[in-house]
């Protein structure tokens, strides 16, 4: 027995030395550019070299989605999402099942022990049990007693013993790969897991800011046909008096038909967009909930030119991308060990006796060891076409991991170059809000006082208007915008900054 035991650690400590078969692993260059092409003008901004200084300042990774989206009401409803929300909630329950899975593969790397008790009593005729115990080497008469009788005999049997079964070697690493296999899977289930958190929290932000953005433009419109409906009820009492045309009351009642049918259109959207919101929180949400009107979303610095390759390594999709690419690698290294001999162990130790009373007697000890070694001969190609298909693979996964990368570089290159032209923007639009007011004002003085028609006062009620609304949406982008960085320079998974 002790030389089985011998035989059997050693087994063990062989199949623990074994390296596995899989290809050195290096990351595929990352190909894109080794600047972001909004850089430049993002740096021209906070001024001089001032960008790079910046860039080390602000880590998005470690900055908590509280300290950037500082607004409590939008905390909240980021609060209420990250709680609710289903589609992270999936994705939550994937990292759970890819964990127990990855812990069942696991598993075999280690033999499975079992306790067996079997008690066995069987009947035969006399012909059949010597043909049988002639072809099995008698086997059965030394551990059964019989008792004859009628041409027939009885055999007892019982055994009870702790052992192994198909305990396989992992001599070439093939458990091992499709253990490294799993892992990577669930590794990368766990950064899906990030990356759809981190959308959800920009996806919250940015519809919060549309009801927000759509609240202001109804408030626009209402204050424009009030406007407007008072216009209406001058130009009626000038025309009463001789001193207007009903052209120009024609002309007025268009203007607050289309202001209410603006109204109408205004509300749906609001509704609507409430709606998506709601779907995006998963949970009802309050009607008097209150949005702000000036929501505050932290203004990142500028950044340095030279940060591509940091940012995106810390994005949790292009970490996914690569944990799905380790993955493949490994599985190349389980399909290169289906050439070599598989060595299986099959072992067990207990006792033996022709009744249950003698389990525990001296002399009652058995045990058994079947060491098998398998060698593939022959298998109509089915190895060679198992490893063309694992190359062919990791091949698919290294270009859908470049892609994420330029996917990823893009995303951050996008939101840089509208972060650089909507600070000009929102300062033009504001001049044009300012000179439309001022323009809409003198037009009116001069119509009622008859220098000029009402036509020019719909023309700068009309400018006016869209000066507006323009200044809303640009304000809108802004904030999204801020948001969408946020999102695609890999923001924090904290609600706090880990450094304040």
């Amino acid at each position: 027995m002790r030389d089985v035991a011998r035989s059997v650690a050693w087994a063990g400590l062989l199949g623990l030395a074994g390296c596995t078969l899989a290809p050195h692993y290096e990351r595929p260059m990352a190909p894109v550019a080794a600047e972001w092409t909004a850089a430049p003008a993002a740096d021209a901004r906070a001024g001089g070299d001032v960008g790079a200084a910046h860039a080390e300042e602000w880590d998005a990774a470690a900055l908590g989605w509280r300290d950037f989206f500082t607004d409590p009401r939008l905390q909240r409803m980021i609060a209420l999402a990250l709680a609710n929300n289903r589609d992270l909630r999936v994705a939550a329950l994937n990292v759970l099942e890819t964990n127990a899975q990855y812990r069942v593969q696991r598993a075999s790397l280690f033999p499975t022990l079992n306790i067996t008790g079997t008690q066995q009593t069987e009947k035969l005729p006399l012909d059949v049990a010597g043909s049988s115990s002639g072809s099995t080497g008698s086997s059965v008469a030394t551990t059964t007693s019989t008792t004859s009788g009628g041409g027939s005999i009885t055999e007892h049997y019982a055994d009870l013993g702790v052992g192994f079964t198909s305990y396989e070697l992992d001599v070439f690493g093939r458990i091992r790969s499709l253990t490294r296999t799993a892992l990577e899977t669930y590794l990368a289930d766990e950064q899906t897991r990030r990356s759809t958190q981190l959308s959800l929290i920009a996806e919250v932000a940015s519809a919060w800011l549309t009801v927000a953005a759509d609240r202001a433009l109804l408030k626009v419109t209402e204050d424009t046909l009030t406007a407007q409906i008072a216009t209406l009820d001058l130009t009626r009492r000038l025309s009463e008096l001789n001193e207007g045309t009903g052209l120009a009351v024609r002309q007025a009642e268009i203007t607050v038909a289309t202001a209410r049918a603006n109204l109408a259109a205004y509300q749906q959207t609001l509704a609507q967009d409430r709606n998506a919101l709601v779907l995006l929180v998963g949970t009802p949400m309050s009607p008097d909930y209150e949005f702000s009107d000036d929501p505050a979303l932290k203004e990142p610095p500028a950044l340095s030119a030279g940060v591509p390759s940091k940012v995106l390594s810390q994005r949790p999709d292009v970490l996914a991308s690569e944990h799905t690419l380790l993955g493949a690698n490994a599985n190349i290294g389980a399909a290169r060990a289906a050439f070599f001999p598989s060595i299986s162990l099959t072992g067990s130790f207990g006792t033996a006796s022709t009744a249950l009373a003698g389990l525990f007697k001296s002399g009652s000890q058995d045990w058994s060891f079947s060491p098998t070694i398998t060698l593939p001969i022959f298998t109509g190609g089915q190895n060679r076409a198992n490893l063309d298909l694992a190359k062919v693979e990791k091949r698919i996964d290294v270009a859908q991991y470049e892609k994420t990368i330029q996917t990823a570089f893009r995303e951050v290159d996008d939101a840089l170059a509208a972060r650089a032209t909507l600070d000009a923007e929102l300062a033009a639009d504001q001049s044009l809000l300012e000179a439309s007011t001022e323009a809409y004002r003198l037009s009116e003085l001069r119509f009622r006082g008859g220098i000029d028609t009402f036509l020019t006062v719909l023309d700068a009620e009309r400018t006016l208007y869209s000066a507006q609304q323009s200044l809303v949406n640009v304000e809108l982008s802004r904030s999204q915008n801020l948001a969408t960085l946020y999102k695609a320079l890999g923001g924090g998974m904290r609600e706090s900054s880990d450094l304040r």
